[in-house]
């Protein structure tokens, strides 16, 4: 028995000298060669938004079908899996708003759009046109986003606290 405490030990301090090894050449190579880094990306006419809009779709149908999949099996009469359903849920809102938000953004009229691309004093001129309501109220998706995450983290640690009170219970 001592010999599987020895190796597990090992291991944990190898995964944890791996750890600190990843984080020193990582901030090495930020501080050696410093580029910006941006939140946005934008995608070239035509292929680019085309590609993002069916990830967007081939994301939502997945959300769907794995939130049926988890209540037709049973497993969200516990706690922990109907937070990651709701997380599914919320994720596929997200992408329905965010595919209509990318689809209203290429009919706006460009001078609606006051600034550069990508700079982050952007103004939007509201009140020319629907789609400018629209737009302003689709690109803050982040509203839908960040609470699916947050219920994704809240399930995934409710499981891993019951699979802990097993555990010792079981002991």
């Amino acid at each position: 028995m001592p010999r599987i405490d020895l190796f597990t030990a090992f291991l944990k301090s190898l995964s944890n000298f791996r750890f600190a090894a990843i984080l020193l050449i990582a901030g090495v190579g930020v501080l050696l060669d410093p580029i910006k880094a941006w939140a946005l990306q934008s995608h070239g006419p035509p292929e680019g938004l085309y590609t993002h809009q069916m990830a967007h779709l081939l994301f939502a149908i997945s959300m769907a079908v794995l939130a049926y999949w988890l209540e037709t099996n049973g497993f969200t009469r516990e706690r922990g899996w109907r937070l990651i359903q709701l997380s599914f849920l919320l994720f596929f809102l997200w992408n329905l708003v965010a595919f209509s938000g990318h689809f209203v953004e290429i009919r706006i009229p460009p001078g609606l759009i006051e600034g550069q691309q990508g700079d982050w004093d952007q103004r939007l001129q509201v009140g020319y046109d629907s789609f400018t309501a629209a737009y302003y109220f689709l690109k803050m998706d982040h509203l839908v986003a960040v609470p699916a995450i947050l219920c994704l983290f809240l399930g995934i640690r409710n499981l891993y606290k019951q699979t802990l009170m097993k555990v010792a219970r079981d002991k």
